[in-house]
């Protein structure tokens, strides 16, 4: 059962929707965003299973759905369904899956310099080929995947 209390949304007007060479459409900050940030709350629609698997999957829509709960499956509105992939370690923008709420949180993984794309890890089966960017800045700066998830995970819902 979905929580009904109300839930602020911050909104960061440094966010930009732009198009990649070749990954296409996603989200861009014109200004810097420092570490712990919440970039974006997403509300999501949630898919029964039945829903999912005689509907769904058929669409695009899949390519944009976030494994949920009960073996469901959601759709992120928002900008939510607009980050690009990178690769586990190389991502900027990690994500909380807020169940009761049925939200998706999205935080700065590091400190992300202004003009460059917001990128979450879609997993390691993804269905595409990888186009990851450059990397930008010092490699020790990039906080490898345990420390992403520990942080993460201290994050207030």
């Amino acid at each position: 059962m979905m929580d009904d209390s109300a839930v602020q949304l911050p909104a960061l007007g440094c966010l930009e929707l732009r198009s990649h060479a070749q990954r296409g459409r996603g989200v861009f900050t014109q200004q810097a965003i420092a570490k712990g940030t919440l970039i974006h709350i997403s509300p999501v629609l949630v898919f029964s299973q039945a829903e999912y698997s005689e509907h769904g999957k058929h669409t695009c829509l899949d390519h944009y759905t976030y494994c949920w709960k009960g073996s469901t499956f959601a759709l992120a509105l928002g900008l939510g369904s607009m980050f690009n992939h990178e690769p586990s370690g190389l991502e900027n923008v990690g994500f909380v899956r807020d169940m009761d709420q049925a939200l998706i949180k999205y935080v700065a993984l590091r400190d992300i310099p202004a003009g460059d794309e917001l990128c979450i890890c879609y997993g390691l089966n993804v269905w595409f080929d990888i186009v990851s960017d450059e990397v930008h800045g010092d490699e020790a700066d990039r906080s490898p995947p345990e420390a992403a998830d520990d942080f993460l995970s201290s994050i207030q819902l």
